[in-house]
């Protein structure tokens, strides 16, 4: 199957905010709790510093991906980025072609750093994924993200030089 990674168009929301709602429903690796609708997620989207998404050769979005500054002023130069893969699409190596989309990316934007804040321990395939494409591992904290059942898992951030 062959997959395009692109910037997003209008035309791509309403399916990036069905997949970015599968995420959150799922509620094991995106911290946002709220699913967004048509408003909030043109919003959402509109506001980051990029947007991508993964296409099939039928034109059908499987995933997408956003990338925004994490802080402001004297550590600007830093960005963090959210990836999302619609369900059915998952295990077909589209986060693989997102993630490394994204850090050319932000390289392009000026960004220098790609941290990610909050990786959830128990999220292997992400996990792995992010070390085999150089991501360095900053260590763990306990009970850092709270899963849709309730219980807490300790997240890892990671961080790549662009």
């Amino acid at each position: 199957m062959g997959v395009t990674v692109r910037k997003y168009r209008l035309q791509d929301e309403a399916a990036m905010i069905e997949i970015w709602n599968q995420v959150v429903e799922d509620g094991i690796a995106f911290p946002q709790e709220e699913l967004l609708d048509q408003e909030s997620g043109h919003a959402f989207f509109a506001a980051q510093s990029w947007c991508a998404v993964a296409e099939d050769e039928a034109g059908v979005i499987l995933g997408l991906y956003i990338l925004h500054p994490n802080n402001v002023g004297r550590c600007g130069h830093l960005c963090n980025a959210s990836f999302a893969v619609a369900r059915q699409a998952r295990g077909l190596h589209i986060g693989e072609q997102l993630v490394k989309d994204c850090l050319v990316q932000g390289k392009a934007l000026g960004f220098g750093i790609l941290q990610f804040n909050a990786v959830v321990a128990s999220n292997l395939h992400a996990r792995h994924l992010y070390e085999r494409l150089g991501f360095v591992p900053l260590g763990r904290i306990p009970r850092g993200f709270r899963m849709k059942d309730g219980h807490y898992e300790d997240i890892c951030p990671y961080y790549h030089e662009l």
